[in-house]
């Protein structure tokens, strides 16, 4: 099989993936953390981002925030409660919609949640099967295209083509099934004497169409990743927006860092908080992940009418936000200095190079907005004198 089908089955499997999977994974017990784990802090400031948004898209009396791979609904929590008690008036215009496949997480995020679904503010929806990836071909894995929701189930009406929407990503994109590419073709999976193997095929013409466009051929012994399924979802995920933000915060290189020789080989095994560059070790108990390609995903969005921005690393996207507040966000709820020393250990760790700042990077892209109006929004403006 692929190597894409076999991370595909170790992840995403309906009753032995990774993901499928309990929400126990998640969090500092647990395999790997994201942002939302370190702090409520990280979805206060996009809460102060979201409501700037808002406002730079007109104020509309609804506005839809679709969140791709929420895992236990703590950044929306955040969020939702943040945005609740200082900007109402986005709030209230406010629909938040999750697009996650685990039906475990599901269940998850519906209890951790249990009062924004049932007021209606929250619903579930998936990328459906509507849309047109490159050359109409549908990745074998994934469900793509327009957005269908659980509206006839919340009583909620489904969304508008016209309905200004977010799409938020954190760390989504880093875990869709990828192929592999060497200079002895394309990776596939197979069983001997109950191992795994590793054999190769000839690299299809598409393999070969993205290396030349968005990455490099490999040199003898070396392999580089090929995400064809992250490719086209960025495409299906850009064509449900007509008017309004794409937000795409996660590890990875442009294709400018893979020709200067860095970030080749990126596939990795999370678990326990312990990294491995071995992904048969342990198929549906370990997370597998690959860097993320910008300049690919930045193609994607642009083919379909977004205007991508600079792409910028997390700690100049948050302390754009902060900035103005002096981060005001993250210490509201401190009232002893021991408190407010914990959570400045807790910002410096989202916002440093020694923790995340310099490590995940973040794709804004835009569509029927003005230019002028999208760089001067705060994640966009840090460092350059603009508010």
């Amino acid at each position: 099989m692929p190597f894409s089908r076999y991370m595909e089955l170790c992840l995403y499997e309906p009753e032995l993936g990774y993901y499928s999977r309990a929400a126990k994974q998640f969090g500092k017990a647990g395999d790997f953390y994201t942002s939302s784990d370190v702090h409520a802090l990280f979805g206060r400031l996009l809460a102060r981002q979201f409501d700037e948004m808002w406002r730079a898209l007109g104020s509309p009396d609804q506005i839809e925030v679709l969140e791709l791979g929420p895992g236990r609904g703590l950044f929306a929590q955040d969020v939702l409660d943040w945005s609740e008690k200082k900007f109402p008036d986005f709030f209230a215009a406010l629909h938040y919609r999750f697009a996650e496949r685990s039906s475990a997480l599901r269940e998850h995020i519906t209890q951790t949640l249990s009062r924004r679904f049932e007021s209606g503010k929250c619903t579930f929806g998936e990328i459906g099967t509507t849309c047109h990836p490159e050359r109409g071909r549908k990745p074998e894995s994934m469900d793509l295209a327009s957005l269908h929701d659980d509206a006839k189930v919340s009583g909620r009406s489904p969304r508008t083509l016209d309905q200004p929407l977010i799409i938020f990503a954190n760390e989504f994109f880093d875990a869709l099934p990828v192929e592999v590419v060497s200079d002895q073709g394309t990776l596939r999976i197979g069983l001997r004497d109950g191992q795994f193997i590793e054999t190769w095929a000839p690299a299809s013409e598409r393999e070969l169409e993205y290396l030349d466009r968005y990455s490099i051929h490999p040199e003898p012994g070396e392999r580089v990743e090929v995400p064809l399924v992250a490719h086209d979802y960025a495409k299906c995920a850009a064509q449900l927006v007509e008017h309004g933000l794409f937000i795409a915060i996660d590890y990875g290189y442009t294709r400018d860092e893979l020709l200067a020789g860095r970030h080749r080989g990126t596939i990795m095994a999370y678990r326990q908080h312990s990294a491995s560059s071995n992904p048969y070790e342990a198929p549906g108990e370990q997370d597998i992940t690959a860097h993320v390609n910008f300049s690919a995903l930045a193609s994607a969005l642009e083919a379909n009418g977004l205007k991508p921005q600079k792409l910028l690393t997390q700690s100049q996207f948050l302390m754009g936000i902060g900035e103005s507040t002096q981060f005001a966000d993250a210490f509201a709820d401190c009232r002893l200095p021991q408190e407010h020393a914990k959570v400045a250990l807790q910002l410096k760790h989202l916002v440093t190079p020694a923790g995340m700042g310099e490590t995940f990077q973040v794709l804004v892209a835009s569509k029927g907005m003005a230019l002028e109006t999208v760089t001067t929004l705060s994640g966009l403006s840090f460092g350059q004198g603009v508010r």
